[in-house]
């Protein structure tokens, strides 16, 4: 799960904001923190995280990046945040998320091809 900080426009997950005392005893954010409405499996390979201001705040999105919707949003002057940036305000490290399309290097990685290989001689 995804959430925004309205009056910043950074996101964080769920467990970035359970980690920093940011959730209330029954889990749900505290303000400024807002949940992006979205499938809560999402993830960032088929999904953008979106956002734009309007009147004061910040709005957030997850949409699908193949969806004629992901379009439109841009159309409208939303703007794509890429996913390593997310929970930066809070100091944290970029969340463990699936890398996009895009990252050929965290594919690489997340797939284990540029481990060293184990030599099976020994």
């Amino acid at each position: 799960m995804f959430y925004i900080d309205t009056s910043s426009g950074e996101f964080a997950t769920h467990t970035q904001l359970e980690a920093h005392g940011l959730l209330d005893s029954g889990g749900h954010a505290r303000p400024p923190w807002h949940r992006v409405q979205a499938t809560s499996d999402a993830s960032t390979l088929w999904y953008a995280l979106m956002r734009k201001r309007s009147r004061g705040i910040w709005l957030g999105a997850l949409v699908m990046r193949s969806a004629d919707h992901y379009a439109k949003l841009l159309r409208e002057g939303w703007e794509e945040v890429p996913p390593e940036q997310t929970g930066e305000s809070l100091g944290d490290a970029p969340a463990a998320l699936a890398p996009t399309p895009f990252d050929s290097e965290g594919w690489e990685r997340l797939n284990r091809r540029t481990a060293n290989p184990v030599d099976d001689d020994s």
